[in-house]
């Protein structure tokens, strides 16, 4: 199972974030990347929490013949298509593609792709939309449901099914 986290607070030449988003997953499945499920959008507040507009996420599960490594190549190439520019973390962006998982694979080189992403488990933006889309998942560092990952969340976070 190769699960993948969407993202957007800014519009891009596609529109605003929902339209981004939708945008980026016809992108990939023009790349050959098979999209399996997509969760509701969910709104949230920006992580940390800062003056930026909310952002819209969502999560997909998705069916790739590439590597994580080409995976993510080809989740940055089309965050650019759509206006991404990376620079400071957690700045405002037009489009955020994550890499969530990669089958039960653990990969922790800083130098390439890491899996699962370092943050999930911390994020009710990440996790609400992965309940709905791959609800028997584990974590395969942390061996726990996403039922038990969001029951363990901090108090505090908001993502709200639009």
């Amino acid at each position: 199972m190769i699960l993948i986290g969407l993202g957007a607070n800014l519009p891009s030449a596609a529109g605003p974030p929902r339209a981004t988003i939708e945008a980026a997953l016809a992108a990939l499945a023009e790349e050959g990347v098979r999209v399996l499920a997509r969760s509701r959008f969910y709104r949230t507040a920006p992580v940390p929490r800062s003056d930026q507009p909310d952002y819209v996420n969502a999560a997909s599960r998705i069916e790739s013949r590439l590597d994580p490594a080409a995976l993510l190549a080809l989740l940055h190439r089309i965050e650019a298509r759509f206006g991404r520019v990376r620079g400071a973390p957690n700045a405002a962006r037009a489009l955020d593609l994550d890499l969530l998982a990669f089958h039960d694979l653990v990969m922790e080189d800083p130098g390439g792709p890491i899996v699962p992403h370092p943050r999930l488990h911390l994020r009710a933006f990440v996790l609400l939309p992965l309940a709905e889309i791959a609800p028997d998942w584990r974590h395969p560092m942390l061996r726990r449901t996403v039922a038990e990952l969001i029951a363990a969340l901090s108090p505090g976070q908001d993502a709200t099914p639009m």
